[in-house]
């Protein structure tokens, strides 16, 4: 389970279980950054991965949840296993519907834990691996003209160039010239490619 690339963040005011923490995570080979509040966390900043973040639930001022909700507010969305020394099931709902890893109740299994985590690091890379796809789609949309992206939107949509120059106004030999402009500045070679690369920079629908 070695990943010396990534970082795991623990977040909890008791010393002990830091020390703790932090002996078990080194025997694993995954190093550990600790803080004794969410504020301690919060000034340190960026949080680069992959990596997840250990957090307790109960803490004097900002509680985990409190800090998870922060977090949010600054698009930190680093994964994060809660702790508690409380099985307290609403709080654990409402910390998974915000995105939690998992919810372990104290004291837990050394194994659980580890297996936890790598499954928490897993998702934070494939993350990553994603808003970076996103990113880059997304330059190379930045670089097509305005008529350009009208004719991208009606390719993906599955019209012909016939039907997008009767759309457009335009002749469809200039249609022609466009799409391949089209492809050329998106790097794709084929519808099919194309519309799966607009799906990568769909806006995500709004959580009610």
């Amino acid at each position: 389970m070695n990943h010396p690339e990534t970082t795991v963040w623990i977040v909890d005011d008791d010393p002990s279980l830091r020390k703790a923490l932090s002996r078990l995570l080194l025997s694993a080979g995954l190093p550990a950054l600790c803080f004794a509040s969410p504020q301690e966390l919060l000034a340190h900043g960026a949080l680069p991965g992959p990596g997840c973040i250990l957090l307790d639930v109960q803490m004097p001022g900002l509680n985990g949840l409190e800090l998870q909700n922060e977090l949010l507010a600054r698009r930190i969305e680093t994964p994060i296993i809660f702790l508690t020394g409380h099985g307290d099931i609403p709080m654990s709902v409402k910390a998974m519907k915000s995105g939690a890893v998992d919810f372990l109740t104290k004291p837990f299994n050394d194994d659980t834990l580890l297996q936890t985590i790598s499954l928490a690091i897993a998702r934070d890379r494939s993350q990553k691996a994603a808003r970076d796809e996103k990113a880059s789609v997304q330059k190379r949309l930045d670089t097509l003209t305005i008529r350009e992206r009208e004719v991208l939107d009606l390719v993906v949509k599955g019209l012909l160039n016939k039907q997008i120059a009767a759309e457009l106004g335009a002749s469809e030999k200039t249609i022609k010239v466009h799409r391949g402009r089209v492809m050329e500045k998106m790097a794709i070679d084929s519808v099919a490619e194309l519309v799966l690369a607009m799906e990568k920079v769909k806006p995500s629908p709004v959580a009610s």
